[in-house]
């Protein structure tokens, strides 16, 4: 029943979301003025992307980001790539203030979306926001509050949404090639040299107090000294960072719900802990191993892990229908299995065939970031409707939230819908 009604919740979320989509779009044809908040490792990488997936439809006129460095490398690579050479800035308010922008990408570290997003929207922008949509689940509530009264295309950077493989994965499920299914499995398994730790990132040895604004970069985390381990390394950390639960689980259960038409989980349980990384000199904060089960009111369960020690294999979703197993593997594999049911499978079920299909099977060159990134651009321009605004990415988010709070509290977490947030049993 509460399953339903969170169906329901998003399909009138989805109504108000095509609304403002056309209402304040852009000229069908006119360039969108793009402003790049944040060009650190992914930020950095989606400048390329962005070219790829839209080069004709856009201009990136100015970039911000705290540290210096990274900002002359993003010109460098502007120059080169797009051939312009975009305005900068340090406090992404004064960009904002720019009226000429019409869409900002905000890539910077979680704990900074949600006041980022905020003024944006307040600012008249448009906005692709990188996962989780925020911090905490009531950060989350109120950037949709603000987001449905801006009349603004927002879309949130939960880009399996947008691979092809996983929509073939969705239209096979709902075929019933698979049957009823109970039960998905998901992981993901990470390994690296005894040198190189997880998610410990390269600090360059020429980033200073001097050249990095490190109170800007805290925002309203707790205030702290320099610390650039916390600055380049800051997914280790609780106050910058969900961990595993906000950067990768969130992706797959957001997927899972997609595929199999869900939304929200009644309850979560989750353990784990530094496991891997122990060294007495690493000061992280966040598992390295995590699991975590979730029950749906629809009788379906998920069953999630993640190990940074070994990476055997890989990552994927599995999902298991009484009459077959659909499973999405590194996100550039999809293959179908029926039953066999020890050989006494009913002819209906044995005449299905197996199925592999990988990328180029379905004209897909990467997993999924470029049409996620044109269809915020062709949504802005009104020529489409984003594939994961807000109300879906918050539901993407507290999916991780309730994972993180399981595991911080050692207690089931189960989501109250009625009071739209987690209570412990």
């Amino acid at each position: 029943m509460a399953d339903e009604l969170n169906r329901r919740d998003f399909l009138k979320a989805a109504a108000i979301a095509a609304g403002p989509a056309v209402i304040s779009a852009q000229g069908a044809n006119e360039k969108v003025n793009i402003g790049w908040i944040g060009v650190g490792t992914r930020g950095y990488a989606g400048l390329d992307w962005l070219h790829t997936a839209a080069a004709n439809e856009v201009q990136i006129t100015a970039i911000c980001d705290t540290y210096q460095g990274y900002i002359a490398r993003a010109l460098d690579r502007m120059q080169t790539v797009w051939g312009n050479k975009p305005k900068t800035f340090v406090d992404y308010r004064e960009l904002l203030a720019d009226k000429s922008i019409d869409a900002v990408y905000i890539m910077t570290p979680e704990h900074l979306h949600h006041d980022m997003a905020v003024a944006a929207l307040r600012a008249g922008k448009n906005v692709y926001l990188e996962k989780p949509l925020a911090h905490t689940i009531e950060e989350g509530f109120d950037l949709i509050k603000v987001w449905r009264e801006s009349g603004k295309v927002c879309q949130v950077g939960t880009q399996n949404r947008s691979s092809a493989l996983y929509k073939k994965a969705h239209e096979l499920i709902q075929q019933g090639m698979i049957g009823d299914v109970h039960y998905v499995r998901a992981f993901w398994y990470r390994n690296s040299l005894p040198n190189d730790p997880a998610w410990r990132y390269v600090i360059p040895p020429e980033a200073t107090p001097q050249n990095t604004d490190f109170n800007r970069f805290l925002g309203t985390a707790p205030k702290r000294d320099w610390n650039p381990q916390r600055y380049f390394q800051w997914r280790l950390y609780w106050d910058y960072s969900g961990g595993i639960s906000t950067d990768l689980l969130v992706h797959q259960t957001d997927i899972v719900n997609f595929m199999l038409d869900k939304t929200l989980p009644k309850s979560c349980m989750a353990s784990g802990g530094i496991y891997r990384w122990t060294d007495k000199t690493d000061d992280r904060d966040v598992p390295d191993t995590l699991s975590a089960i979730y029950e749906y009111d629809s009788k379906f369960h998920i069953n999630y892990s993640c190990y940074f020690g070994n990476d055997h294999y890989g990552y994927g979703e599995q999902v298991f229908g009484n009459e077959g197993t659909i499973e999405v593997m590194n996100r550039d594999q999809l293959t179908f299995t029926p039953e066999t049911y020890r050989g006494k499978a009913p002819e209906n079920i044995k005449s299905r065939k197996t199925l592999s299909l990988g990328r180029k099977d379905v004209n897909q060159a990467d997993d999924g970031v470029f049409a996620h990134f044109r269809n915020f651009i062709l949504s802005v321009q009104g020529k489409e409707q984003p594939i994961a605004p807000p109300p879906i990415g918050q539901q993407a988010a507290i999916s991780g939230h309730m994972a993180t709070l399981a595991f911080k509290n050692q207690k089931k977490a189960i989501w109250d819908e009625a009071a739209q947030k987690v209570r412990f049993a």
